[in-house]
């Protein structure tokens, strides 16, 4: 079976080329070794290519910035197999204005409006920590501010089944799997703004369950599939900073500890079957760049 992983960023956005290249190295090492043949997007126009390949393969997965991720998982949910979140739940996700207004009607923890004084601004469509500053200013042309939260900073990694019915509430097989908590190495630089460097996985702070619990309510509210990242800020509660529907960088140092294949678990997810836990052995630090380090 053919499978199309287009990853946008490693050929066309110099700035997230290691992240984008280190996510792809992984996944098609693990389609290779599960039996499919890869396919990859050329150099033309990514839309186009995405349209042109999708038909010709049986399955296939688009990782790219989160205000990029629906237009290009379009042509491929039209033609094959999705194995990532469907178009319209990622538009959703990418407006962080709106995914924390439904999180926030559902009870969820998110980061309350901008206070007086210093506060987070971000861009209302953005992707790592582009554009992400702490500062007094008023935010930009498509940009807002919201309160920052002190804390840990953690990511959850989540793989989900398909979404059936209209509410986006509901899984056609098993419930959500959570691989992995990653603490994540997020540096706030003397200018105000914040720089994305790795992380840590898997790590097992003291409100895990709590931790877990608030990632898989984030995700299941916004009908993501697939492979997904919620990043959040331990406080006085577990605060939902964002969710990306998508491949995200945890995914290299998860996969130098899990026994299991992120290509198996995607295929089966897609076809609502996860399993209730994955078997991971030891803990590694790992760079935006790929490196692995074991701890």
């Amino acid at each position: 079976m053919k499978v199309l992983l287009a990853e946008y960023a490693c050929t066309r956005d110099p700035a997230l080329a290691p992240e984008g290249a280190a996510m792809l190295d992984i996944l098609v090492q693990s389609f290779t070794r599960c039996g499919y043949e890869v396919v990859l997007p050329g150099p033309g126009d990514f839309y186009h290519e995405i349209a042109r390949l999708a038909s010709t393969c049986d399955l296939g997965l688009v990782i790219a910035p989160d205000h990029m991720l629906a237009k290009f998982t379009l042509p491929l949910e039209q033609s094959s197999h999705n194995l990532g979140c469907g178009s319209m739940n990622a538009a959703l996700c990418a407006n962080k204005v709106t995914t924390g207004r439904v999180l926030r009607s559902h009870g969820i923890p998110v980061p309350a409006d901008a206070p007086a004084g210093r506060h987070v601004v971000k861009p209302v469509a953005g992707c790592d920590a582009q554009g992400v500053r702490l500062t007094t200013d008023a935010p930009g042309k498509g940009e807002f501010a919201e309160e920052y939260i002190e804390g840990e900073h953690y990511s959850v990694s989540l793989v989900l089944s398909r979404v059936v019915g209209e509410a986006c509430l509901y899984f056609s097989g098993n419930p959500p799997l959570v691989l992995a908590i990653n603490r994540q190495d997020v540096t706030l630089n003397p200018d105000g703004t914040f720089t994305y460097a790795g992380g840590e996985t898997p790590v097992h702070p003291q409100r895990k369950a709590e931790i877990a619990d608030t990632a898989v309510r984030a995700a299941t509210v916004l009908g993501c599939q697939g492979y997904c990242g919620v990043d959040v800020a331990v406080g006085d509660k577990i605060y939902v900073i964002d969710v990306n529907p998508r491949i995200t960088t945890s995914l290299v140092g998860i996969a130098a500890c899990m026994e299991e294949e992120i290509a198996d678990l995607l295929v089966k997810a897609s076809h609502g079957d996860v399993p209730e836990t994955v078997h991971l052995t030891g803990s590694v630090r790992f760079d935006r760049y790929g490196t692995i380090t074991r701890l």
